[in-house]
């Protein structure tokens, strides 16, 4: 028994058209997972794909998010005032957790390195 598609067979192209209707048959009509795969023909890694995409707002866009999203924050002169409050507390948020996870971050860029905050008192003690 073969599984997948047949060797020499190119890869199915769908239209963002087709995947919003599929995820809105999941979303909004409240259709099963296995009623959708039927419906439109996919696989379950397929509609797993769709599905993260959905929620994502990639599907709406057409476009993954790519990047460091918080480059913005120095970058993008388009950003409205409310937008870059939102950047600036979730990178706030991120600071907060690996403090209390107990990490600093030495330098940065590609010389970006996490410390434990035991190892930098010791460090800046011998100092």
């Amino acid at each position: 028994m073969t599984r997948g598609r047949p060797k020499g067979v190119k890869n199915r192209q769908y239209s963002i058209e087709f995947k919003q209707r599929a995820m809105n048959d999941y979303f909004d009509n409240h259709m099963s997972q296995p009623e959708i795969r039927k419906k439109y023909s996919i696989s379950s890694g397929t509609f797993d794909v769709w599905k993260k995409n959905y929620l994502d707002g990639v599907l709406e866009t057409g476009r993954k998010r790519t990047g460091n999203r918080f480059s913005a924050l120095h970058t993008s002169k388009k950003l409205t005032k409310e937008e870059r409050l939102e950047l600036e507390n979730l990178k706030l948020r991120i600071e907060n957790e690996r403090l209390k996870k107990g990490y600093l971050v030495k330098g940065g860029g590609v010389n970006k390195e996490y410390v434990t905050i035991s190892d930098a008192n010791t460090r800046s003690s011998r100092s």
